[in-house]
């Protein structure tokens, strides 16, 4: 029975960490948020009344309306849906590039690893920006540049990051034993090498998915990103600053709402990273063998 909560009780390490608690109710209303939005809305999000524009906040519209009488809620919660499409795709494509390029620089021969170094060198000097703009120029603007922009650009920089870490795990004397001891170097790879690096990967994962969200805002704000007719945050930011001197409030709501995203994000990677750094697993449960033998 020790093996289960072994492995789980990073959960509880999570849960009573303040930060992890605020970035777990985050993200946890967000997705919800989404999953709620496929099937409910309060409004159709795209339903146009132009003799109901620039509502107040009140009932039946609870955030207001905009400038072409469409429900803020609505919109905000149709727009989760493509925020998480956007944060899980290029988190996805980030672990897959970013793990990739680390464990080739890390693990292979020599020249192998000097090649993938110089690579990523020359990668990390693309911002996610420029990236889009170049995969947009050959695609056009759609959710996927932003995927791929942001999935590539920290792709990249996940592997600068996790690959000396990978390096110095590798001369670890655990490795060394569990390579006396037959294991495979996939299976070294699973057991002690990754286990060890999580805590790095992760921060910068968290981070990744954080700035995909801005990413989205930012690109879809500049024209790159969603289509105007399809919900997203940036595109209903971009709307409504033009008339913020007007209807200020109505911009408050999808600013507010990128922002606790990506607060709640970042401060879920700090919180994981701390939960699942195994440094912190392994010292607490040898500081609580000690104190029988003490009071005896």
């Amino acid at each position: 029975m020790s093996a289960p909560r072994g492995r789980t009780a990073w959960l509880g390490r999570l849960w009573r960490l303040s930060t992890g608690r605020f970035g777990l109710i985050v993200v946890a209303v967000i997705v919800l948020t989404a999953i709620v939005a496929a099937v409910w809305t309060p409004f159709p999000p795209q339903r146009v009344d132009l003799g109901d524009r620039w509502a107040a906040p009140g009932w039946p519209h609870l955030l207001g309306t905009d400038n072409n009488g469409r429900d803020i809620l609505s919109l905000l919660m149709a727009g989760a849906r493509t925020t998480i499409f956007v944060a899980v795709g290029a988190g996805v494509i980030a672990t897959a590039l970013g793990l990739g390029l680390a464990a080739l620089g890390a693990l292979t021969r020599r020249w192998v690893r000097e090649s993938v170094a110089v690579l990523v060198d020359i990668l990390i000097a693309f911002p996610v920006l420029i990236i889009a703009m170049m995969i947009s120029a050959v695609w056009g603007g759609s959710l996927w540049v932003v995927v791929w922009a942001v999935g590539i650009g920290f792709g990249v920089n996940i592997a600068r990051v996790t690959r000396p870490e990978l390096r110095r795990v590798l001369h670890s004397d655990f490795v060394l034993a569990g390579r006396a001891s037959g294991l495979s170097p996939a299976q070294n790879l699973w057991r002690h090498l990754l286990p060890n690096v999580a805590p790095v990967f992760i921060v910068q994962l968290s981070w990744g998915m954080a700035v995909a969200v801005l990413a989205e805002a930012g690109l879809s704000y500049l024209g790159f990103g969603a289509p105007v007719t399809q919900p997203s945050w940036g595109v209903l930011l971009a709307d409504l600053q033009r008339y913020i001197t007007l209807h200020p409030l109505s911009v408050v709501w999808p600013g507010l709402t990128i922002t606790l995203t990506v607060l709640g994000l970042n401060l879920l990677g700090d919180a994981l990273r701390e939960a699942t750094d195994p440094t912190l697993a392994e010292r607490a449960p040898s500081a609580r063998l000690q104190v029988p033998e003490v009071v005896a």
